[in-house]
């Protein structure tokens, strides 16, 4: 069971690890194309409202579809007052309380409650409101349950660690790193 539990785990790190580092080519993406969208406007007096908008549609990707990895790799903000001097097993106890109490019913509302945004917009296939805009602003929307079944996913794994750790089992406690 241990064993499952902890494969399971590295698969879900393994996942978003790759989704995270997917998403992390947003940047250059946005910025080159921010560098064209300048050079059009100033030297050719050219404006496009649909690669302006596709810099948001990057920006949205690189923020939501990062932030498991960022999670995975312990790189969010904390108060380390007392996890910086706490021992392994205190660690491991903060972090199973955090993604069980805190981490895993905050996610689960933010996708219960955007379902229905989501749900809708695709209904009418939403598109921008700008004429000359992106039609995709339904995938747009959808990128926030992607965000949510990702969190929901390293929560997971976060948590399953922390009880394998609690529990004895060695290397529970560290990430993958693949």
């Amino acid at each position: 069971m241990t064993r499952h539990l902890l494969r399971l785990s590295e698969t879900i790190d393994r996942l978003n690890h790759g989704i995270g580092r997917a998403a992390a080519w947003a940047i250059l993406a946005m910025a080159l194309l921010q560098f064209a969208l300048i050079l059009l406007r100033y030297l050719f007096s050219v404006a496009s409202l649909w690669a302006h908008e596709s810099i948001i549609y990057f920006h949205v990707a690189l923020v939501l579809f990062t932030a498991a990895w960022t999670l995975r790799d312990d790189g969010h903000v904390r108060v380390d007052i007392f996890y910086s001097n706490a021992s392994p097993r205190t660690r491991a106890l903060i972090d199973l309380v955090g993604a069980v109490a805190l981490l895993l019913p905050f996610i689960t509302a933010v996708a219960w409650f955007s379902l229905p945004y989501v749900t809708r917009s695709w209904q009418i296939l939403e598109g921008s409101r700008e004429a000359g805009g992106l039609p995709l602003v339904f995938l747009l929307k959808s990128a926030i349950l992607i965000f949510a079944a990702q969190m929901l996913l390293q929560g997971i794994s976060q948590a399953v660690r922390a009880g394998l750790a609690l529990g004895g089992q060695k290397g529970s406690a560290a990430a993958v790193t693949s």
